[in-house]
């Protein structure tokens, strides 16, 4: 088996202004960066990752900053190890909200059935904020390079929170078929 490739970033940018250094770091995060001290991270070596590490390499230097940009491997299978928890952690976390997310999601579905609100706005509304757990959820997915242990978890999460929804939607439309 071959040794796993990453790109190793390490940079460092003036102090001030620090909302500069706070999107720099924002920016790495959304790529799924991992941060093995400040201002050191790593990122699966990808065309992609590639292409974006320069441009931020571009960015820092306009932020009168300095970056190096390698490529590496780990120098042991238990070294590699590390590394990967750390991809999952940090994909577990985000999973973690989600989840907390879903549970929001699902007691507020409770709370309409409850009240006996079924109006269409309500579930419009709900089709809304289920969308955008489902957007989050691709969005988490799509850096979880090494398959975090609550993606599958969070995935039928998702799923619970959708049949919800669609057992609220029947609600509402028997209500309207009943006031006709």
């Amino acid at each position: 088996m071959h040794p796993i490739t990453w790109l190793l970033l390490t940079y460092k940018v003036p102090a001030e202004p620090s909302a500069k250094r706070l999107a720099l770091w924002r920016r790495l995060k959304s790529l799924g960066a991992v941060y093995l001290q400040n201002g050191v991270c790593l990122l699966p070596k990808t065309d992609e990752h590639v292409r974006r590490l320069k441009v931020l390499e571009h960015d820092i230097a306009t932020m009168q900053g300095d970056c190096v940009l390698l490529e590496t491997v780990a120098l042991d299978p238990t070294q590699e190890d590390k590394v990967i928890a750390r991809f999952k952690a940090d994909r577990n976390d985000q999973y973690q909200e989600l989840l907390r997310r879903c549970q929001d999601f699902e007691a507020e579905i409770a709370k309409e059935i409850a009240i006996q609100k079924f109006t269409y706005a309500e579930l419009d509304e709900e089709e809304t904020d289920l969308k955008k757990l489902e957007l989050w959820y691709e969005k988490i997915r799509k850096l979880d390079f090494y398959d975090a242990p609550l993606a599958v978890t969070a995935q039928e999460r998702l799923q619970d929170c959708k049949a919800r929804l669609d057992h609220y939607a029947q609600m509402v439309y028997d209500a309207h078929d009943e006031n006709r």
